[in-house]
């Protein structure tokens, strides 16, 4: 029986548009000429599933796209679309994939969102278990026209590695508003006393600093803020061309949670 509970399944036609672009630069996509991707809880309809395939193949032609649903109907509703590549099938946190194959990434936006905090870590563990041994899981959320992203990294051995904010900086008013649309993990540790927080208050005040800058455009604004954190001592990976995309990643430890 497939592991997990029926999510809302609200989904959208390029709603994940943020998290794709990310994943379509991981190495993992280079690691094997065919690699496996699985979008875990592909929601109501499947038209992400598909989007993510053709983002995908842009970068890695072979790559080959699995959607696990955990309700069946949704599952009988997206099979006359799967195509040469793109398969969908009965699925929940064990990941199943044909002949027992371990997908290179794994995609599992808004899927935990409707869980207790408490059970995330055995969530990650048990879907991050089916991964090839350099495999990622990409576990997040974001709001429902996907200006507002949030996920985590995770390792095959269900250690989360990397937080990302990824947002449309266009029209932004405050970065701080991913706090609505943080993973699981993180969204009820946005207090004071918690370095999620810190990481939020820090970014929303080198984002009012860089404010000048908006003359010119919100990109140049974001990348200013982004080097403001990175001169505060804060580790933002990455760099510029990642920065104008509305993105900033930093190591598990900067936003994990205080015990």
């Amino acid at each position: 029986m497939p592991v997990g509970r029926v999510t809302r399944g609200t989904t959208g036609t390029n709603r994940l548009r943020r998290v794709d672009r990310y994943l379509a630069a991981l190495p993992q996509l280079r690691s094997t000429p065919e690699p496996l991707v699985v979008d875990l809880g592909f929601g109501a309809k499947p038209w992400t599933t598909l989007e993510l395939a053709a983002r995908l193949r842009a970068v890695a032609p072979g790559v080959r796209v699995l959607g696990l649903e955990i309700d069946p109907d949704r599952v009988a509703e997206a099979l006359p679309h799967a195509t040469d590549g793109v398969a969908f099938a009965l699925g929940g946190f064990e990941v199943p994939a044909p002949g027992g194959e371990r997908p290179v990434l794994i995609r599992a936006m808004n899927v935990l969102r409707q869980y207790d905090e408490a059970e995330v870590p055995a969530a990650w563990a048990r879907t991050a278990a089916r991964l090839a041994p350099d495999g990622l899981l990409v576990d997040g959320t974001c709001d429902e026209l996907g200006r507002i992203c949030s996920w985590v990294d995770v390792t095959p051995d269900g250690s989360p590695v990397r937080f990302t904010v990824s947002l449309r900086i266009a029209g932004l008013d405050s970065p701080a508003i991913v706090a609505e649309r943080l993973p699981k993990a993180l969204i009820h540790r946005n207090v004071p006393g918690e370095r999620v927080h810190e990481l939020l208050a820090a970014l929303d005040s080198a984002w009012v600093r860089a404010a000048p800058l908006s003359v010119y455009s919100p990109v140049q604004r974001f990348v200013a803020a982004m080097e403001t954190l990175r001169g505060q001592g804060v580790p933002v990976l990455g760099g510029r061309p990642r920065w104008k995309l509305g993105e900033l990643t930093v190591p598990w430890e900067i936003v994990a949670p205080v015990d």
